[in-house]
């Protein structure tokens, strides 16, 4: 630790000069845009601007900093770390791992820089992040207003552990209806906004900066989930107060890790990092170093898959309509949202690499995957998202599931909707011709041969 080995002078020569201070944790930092300029509405040039941390002994890599705990030279020192007056951004100083870790601390401000908030802290899963952010804005008894569609995940938590549990209420809207979203606001009680960028299944997008105006107008907060849509849409530079990400999804890109993210306001860290009273310190969603460490790695490419998985995914669906098939993509000029994510999104980065084929029921959903991973080997029946090979479930009895038929139905996620995430491995003329195969396999079947397959 910086403090520590500055008593050792001689070492002093062979280390970098250290990095300049920023002050995200105390709310001076007005964030990568604000710092550089309008051109940083472009994620990947945030990224490239963000401070870049060098290894202990100046390597073009962060250290890992594997501690739980960590010292101080001064009795005092440890005191005024506990009442606040020094933390980790202004005087390098850390208490325990839960709190801040320095590696932990370093990725947190990629995400800031990524999706041009004043900070980011970065958590243990997406769910954490979101769960930790509601209970932290929302408090006992408060209002929540949400789209009727969401990850099955969110839903349950808002609809069920969260009243259960603190008295919270959600009013699940179409948050395309302006009218009702403003209808479903209570005076004095709405104290969040919560919707996705593109919404889970179904593909729909948000019109950010309406909301974030309906929001400010009744004293609550946007909150806006990200993970569809990193790189793609920045939602902060829209008029959303927080951004919440599952880092498991595209950021990740190898479906190897779990891991969530919020950015926003610096004043927002430091309220869920109070010692007596913040969300994320008390529950403990703690990131793992290790984990901070392989994800700080693979933000920077994360700007070229992006562009890729949007590129495929693009082709896809314009092909896919070609054989025939219902398909939900926001790059179609039919999709109902496509001049809105247009106008909305970041020039050079697509429409996201998620789509979804509507097989009608849920029988031919499961005889097309079927083919698709188990015969012409196009992709993975699998939950997530964001992998290198495409992924895809029904998520009406996957990732949806928690919803009940009637919200289901409301949110028009019917029972044969395939939500595919599409990868980018292999040749796009190879992965078409599996995927062209398998439709081919699927329209040839008999009904019950299909049902022999799934038993």
């Amino acid at each position: 630790m910086a403090h520590v080995l500055a008593t050792a002078q001689p070492l002093a020569l062979l280390k970098r000069p250290p990095p300049p201070k920023a002050s995200f944790v105390d709310g001076n930092d007005k964030g990568p845009k604000a710092r550089h300029g309008e051109s940083e509405s472009d994620p990947a040039v945030g990224l490239a601007v963000a401070r870049h941390e060098f290894g202990e002994h100046g390597g073009v890599n962060m250290s890992i900093e594997a501690s739980a705990t960590f010292t101080v030279m001064e009795p005092e020192i440890l005191r005024r770390l506990f009442t606040g007056e020094l933390g980790p951004e202004r005087d390098q100083l850390y208490i325990y791992s839960r709190h801040f870790n320095p590696t932990v601390l370093a990725l947190g401000r990629q995400m800031a820089a990524l999706e041009g908030t004043e900070a980011a802290y970065c958590t243990a899963s997406g769910m954490s992040a979101i769960s930790s952010v509601l209970m932290q804005l929302v408090g006992a008894g408060g209002h929540v207003v949400a789209s009727r569609c969401l990850y099955g995940g969110t839903h349950a938590l808002l609809s069920q552990f969260l009243p259960r549990t603190s008295g919270v209420h959600t009013t699940f809207v179409d948050m395309d209806d302006e009218v009702a979203v403003r209808s479903a606001m209570k005076p004095g009680e709405t104290r969040v906004v919560f919707v996705e960028t593109m919404s889970n299944p179904t593909l729909a997008v948000a019109d950010i900066p309406m909301l974030a105006r309906l929001a400010c107008e009744a004293g609550a907060k946007l909150v806006v989930d990200n993970t569809f849509t990193p790189v793609v849409v920045s939602p902060a530079r829209l008029g959303a107060d927080v951004v919440v990400h599952s880092m498991s999804k595209f950021i990740s890109g190898c479906a190897d890790i779990i891991a969530g993210a919020i950015c926003g306001p610096a004043s927002l860290v430091k309220a869920m990092m109070d010692l007596q009273d913040g969300a994320l310190m008390l529950l403990g969603p703690t990131m793992n170093a290790k984990v901070a460490s392989e994800l700080a790695g693979r933000l920077p490419h994360l700007p070229l898959r992006m562009q890729e998985h949007s590129r495929r995914a693009a082709e896809f669906a314009t092909r896919m309509r070609l054989l025939g098939l219902q398909v939900r993509y926001p790059g179609l000029p039919d999709h109902p949202h496509h001049d809105r994510l247009s106008a909305m999104g970041n020039p050079g980065y697509g429409a996201g690499g998620m789509l979804c084929v509507d097989m009608g029921t849920e029988e031919r959903a499961n005889s097309l995957m079927y083919h698709l991973q188990n015969t012409t080997q196009f992709g993975l029946m699998a939950v997530s998202l964001g992998y290198y090979q495409t992924l895809m479930s029904c998520s009406g009895n996957s990732t949806s599931s928690e919803m009940a038929p009637d919200d289901r139905a409301r949110a028009g996620i019917s029972p044969g909707l395939i939500r595919m995430s599409i990868g980018y491995n292999g040749t796009l003329d190879q992965r078409w011709a599996q995927f062209e195969r398998a439709v081919t396999l699927m329209k040839q079947e008999t009904p019950s041969a299909s049902a022999s397959k799934l038993i």
